[in-house]
C-alpha cells in the first residue's frame, strides 16, 4: 500500500523540541515494517500560509496518488473543504488522539471530511454518532515506541529511586515539590526542568534505571492543596478546556522499555493493563506518597509487576499493534 503521512516533523512543530518520534519511530516506522511505502508530508517544514499549505498538500497527494492519506492533526490547520476534496479521490483518515478535551472545539468541525476517523476516547463514540460518524469510526489508542538501539530486557543497576519524564507545569511542579518536602527526591527530565529534554535512547535508559517511573497528569487537578500553593492555577483551571486526564503514550512507553510505572488512574486503563498486577495507580497525592514508600521497600513485588507489564506491553502495545486493526478496517 502507498501511504501519504501528514503530520509535524518536530514535536508540536517546534524544531527546538526535537523530532516527532511518535510520527517517525511510531506510525511511519510501523507502516514501513508492514511493507507499506510511506511518503511523509511534514507541514511544519512548509510555509505557514494556510492557502499555500492547502495547495501544497493537494499537489503532493495528486503526484503520489496514494492508497491512503493518514493524518495526525491536532488543530484545524487544514480546512474541511480541502480534506473533503481529497476524500473524493483517496481514502483519508485522521488519528484524533485528544478527543477527551478537543472534540467540541476541533474534532467535530473536521470529522465528517475524512473517510475514516480514529479516536482514542471511548466517551466520544456517542459524540461521533451524534454528528453522523458511525460506520467509519475506529476506536484505537496511543502506544509505545520500539527503541531498536538497546536490548530492553538486559539487566541494569538502578541509578534513580524515582524519576519523571515530561514537560514541567504548575501541577507537576507541586507534586515534585511535595515529594521533596517529605524526603522523596524525583529526578525530572523534560522541557522546563533543570535536566532538560532527553532523546528516545536516553529516555529508555532512564526508565530502566529508575526503581519507580512516575506518570503525572498534564491536564488538570482539583486538589485544594494544589490551588492553595499555586493560587494562579485556580484561574488557569477555570479557563482551561482540559477537564480530565487521558491515556497517553507514556502509559505504554514505560513498561515497554522495562520500567516500573506508578501512574495517576485514567478511565479505561484497565483495558490495557491489569491494575495492581501489571500497572500501579494512585488516586491522590497522599496515595502517591504511600505507594512510593511501599514500592521502594518491596523490591520483589515491584520487580514482579515490572516484568508482567513489560511482557504485556511488548506483546500488545507497540504502534504496529494499533496499525494492524486500523488497516484491517479499510480493506
Amino acid at each position: 500500500m502507498k501511504i501519504v503521512y501528514v503530520d509535524y516533523k518536530y514535536h508540536y512543530g517546534k524544531k527546538e523540541l526535537g523530532l516527532n518520534t511518535i510520527a517517525l519511530d511510531g506510525f511511519i516506522a510501523s507502516f514501513e515494517q508492514l511493507g507499506h511505502l510511506v511518503f511523509p508530508f511534514f507541514y511544519d517544514e512548509l510555509s505557514g500560509d494556510r492557502e499555500k499549505l492547502h495547495m501544497e498538500l493537494v499537489k503532493f497527494c495528486d503526484k503520489e496518488k496514494p492508497d491512503l492519506i493518514f493524518f495526525l492533526l491536532s488543530h484545524d490547520l487544514f480546512c474541511g473543504k480541502v480534506i473533503s476534496e481529497l476524500s473524493k479521490k483517496y481514502i483519508t483518515m485522521n488519528f484524533f488522539g485528544d478527543d477527551h478535551w478537543r472534540f467540541d472545539n476541533f474534532t467535530k468541525k473536521l470529522a465528517n471530511s475524512f473517510t475514516y476517523c480514529i479516536t482514542t476516547d471511548p466517551f466520544s463514540v456517542k459524540k461521533y454518532g451524534d454528528i453522523g460518524v458511525k460506520n467509519n469510526l475506529i476506536l484505537s489508542q496511543w502506544a509505545a515506541l520500539e527503541i531498536k538501539e538497546q536490548a530492553r530486557d538486559e539487566v541494569v543497576s538502578y541509578e534513580y529511586d524515582i524519576s519523571f519524564i515530561g514537560g514541567k507545569n504548575p501541577y507537576r511542579e507541586w507534586v515534585v515539590e511535595h515529594l521533596l518536602s517529605l524526603g522523596l527526591h524525583v529526578e525530572c527530565f523534560g522541557v522546563g526542568w533543570k535536566n532538560g529534554p532527553v532523546s528516545s535512547y536516553e529516555m529508555s535508559n532512564i526508565f530502566k534505571k529508575s526503581k519507580i517511573n512516575l506518570n503525572i497528569s498534564n491536564s488538570c487537578s482539583y486538589d485544594l492543596r494544589f490551588f492553595w500553593k499555586k493560587p494562579l492555577s485556580f484561574l488557569r483551571q477555570l479557563r482551561s478546556i482540559k477537564t480530565s486526564s487521558q491515556i497517553k503514550a507514556r502509559n505504554f512507553e514505560i513498561p515497554a522499555l522495562n520500567g516500573f510505572q506508578l501512574t495517576d488512574y485514567v478511565p479505561f486503563l484497565e483495558r490495557y493493563f491489569s491494575i495492581g498486577n501489571e500497572i500501579c495507580c494512585y488516586s491522590d497525592i497522599n496515595d502517591l506518597v504511600d505507594m512510593i514508600n511501599y514500592f521502594l521497600e518491596c523490591d520483589e513485588e515491584r520487580e514482579r509487576i515490572k516484568a508482567a507489564s513489560y511482557n504485556r506491553a511488548i506483546k500488545e502495545h507497540f504502534y504496529i499493534n494499533r496499525i494492524l486493526p486500523i488497516l484491517d478496517e479499510i480493506k
